[in-house]
């Protein structure tokens, strides 16, 4: 099988990866930094506990990339000191939405964002880039509108 052919056969896999919720043994972890050598730094949900690193399957090597912040789904494996689980499925948007309603996805992960915060006057999202300037100079007040009374 050729190289471009196994890429192809891997990602078509990975589309239509079926959405089941987490067994026993699988947790959702987010990738905090890869370490290389197909190794990746990866936190649980569990606050305080400890970082670890996963292993990529041979299967995704050179195929597949993820990066920081990224979720993955990982089973432990019992050999090795350092490593201590194997990645068995990359995390979609869709597989956190359908997550997220079946109430398996951790609490410490999911992201929402108080919108009337970053919304402006018109309901458009607020640019953190620039300074808000008040310009007192285009208000009604400094027109000088004056209606014509001539009795």
């Amino acid at each position: 099988m050729s190289r471009v052919t196994k890429i192809k056969h891997i990602l078509k896999e990975q589309e239509a990866d079926e959405f089941d919720v987490p067994k026993e043994n699988q947790t959702i972890v987010r990738v905090v930094a890869s370490r290389g050598n197909n190794l990746h730094e990866v936190e649980t949900a569990v606050e305080g506990e400890e970082r670890f690193l996963v292993s990529m399957p041979v299967k995704y090597r050179k195929n597949v990339w993820i990066k920081r912040g990224d979720f993955v789904l990982i089973e432990p494996i019992e050999e090795g000191n350092k490593v201590k689980a194997e990645i068995c499925r990359i995390l979609t948007a869709d597989h956190m939405k359908l997550f997220e309603k079946e109430g398996v996805w951790p609490k410490r992960f999911t992201k929402k964002r108080e919108h009337d915060e970053d919304l402006d006057d018109d309901g458009l999202v607020r640019n953190t880039n620039r300074r808000v300037v008040e310009n007192d100079c285009y208000s009604d007040e400094s027109t000088g509108t004056e209606s014509d009374e001539e009795d």
